[in-house]
């Protein structure tokens, strides 16, 4: 394991390694479980960069674990409540790994990312200027960039392999990959999660913009929420304080780094640039601001 100050960039434990993803590495326990391990890996448009965020992974996963116990009652979740020390033996990897896993149910994927938009950004924004619409959904003329939308928005897309970049599809694509039943329940439970988690984070001072879910089906064909939910990663966090539409406001997630990297000469394929120090630290402190604010004690100054 490469473990610098906090930092892990891969992980390596005595367990079979089923995928290592841009973010996740993911474990066999057995038949019924796995483990996955959110390092400090940061991907931006689809491509890792070389250098991790100190303390991302455990951000990150607090951060879902806090969203999933909160979202249980709306739909059930893959999360097992099994000590880590009944699956790594290893005081020293238990040690390393910190509180970046998460033992889960094994279930089905579902092949499309249900995503949710509240605000006119990102390729919504450039979608919108082209033809007034997102994804297929007609919008009012004359919003600006980082509008409220009058309603939340569903617009999944593709699963994109590491590498590759996910495709928007529209709702009658998605009926036809998972089926109008269980297309219509993801659409329904995702656009339910986001407003209660909305209204949630701007009592905290944060606006999530957007988001995106993952689902999974049991063996009796139940959906459940899996991967990660509502975290900076997976999700656009402004803070409410400063935000003006109009233009792309400051965030708690990512897009700082995408920010700076839309400054560089590159192509936005691999290998991803170094990134600067400052940057770096400005990220890790952002991930931070954000968890505090949602899951301890915050007031607004």
């Amino acid at each position: 394991m490469n473990n610098v100050s906090n930092t892990l960039f891969e992980s390596d434990l005595n367990l079979k390694l089923l995928n290592r993803g841009k973010v996740r590495d993911i474990y066999e326990v057995d038949e019924d479980h796995l483990l996955i391990v959110t390092t400090d890996r940061l991907s931006a448009f689809d491509v890792v960069l070389p250098q991790p965020i100190p303390g991302k992974g455990e951000v990150l996963t607090r951060v879902a674990n806090f969203w999933f116990n909160r979202t249980r009652h709306i739909v059930p979740n893959h999360l097992k409540d099994i000590p880590l020390e009944k699956i790594v033996t290893d005081p020293r990897q238990r040690e390393i790994l910190g509180d970046r896993w998460m033992l889960v149910r094994k279930l089905k994927p579902l092949p499309v990312e249900a995503i949710v938009r509240g605000y006119l950004i990102g390729s919504g924004w450039k979608d919108y200027q082209q033809n007034g619409s997102v994804c297929g959904i007609s919008l009012p003329e004359g919003l600006q960039q980082a509008a409220m939308l009058p309603e939340p928005i569903f617009t999944p897309s593709t699963k994109a392999e590491v590498g590759d970049h996910d495709m928007n599809i529209s709702f009658e694509q998605a009926e036809a990959l998972l089926g109008k039943d269980v297309a219509c329940q993801v659409r329904d439970l995702s656009l339910d999660i986001y407003k209660q988690a909305a209204d949630y984070a701007l009592e905290r001072g944060i606006i999530i913009a957007d988001t995106k879910f993952e689902f999974g089906l049991d063996a009796q064909g139940r959906v459940h929420l899996i991967d990660e939910v509502l975290t900076p990663d997976s999700s656009r966090f402004w803070p409410a304080s400063s935000y003006r539409p109009g233009c792309s406001p400051p965030s708690f997630d990512k897009q700082f780094v995408r920010d700076y990297l839309e400054t560089l000469d590159w192509d936005k394929t691999p290998p991803g640039p170094e990134l600067p120090q400052e940057v770096i630290d400005k990220t890790a402190e952002k991930y931070k601001e954000a968890e505090k604010r949602l899951t301890g004690e915050w007031r607004e100054e």
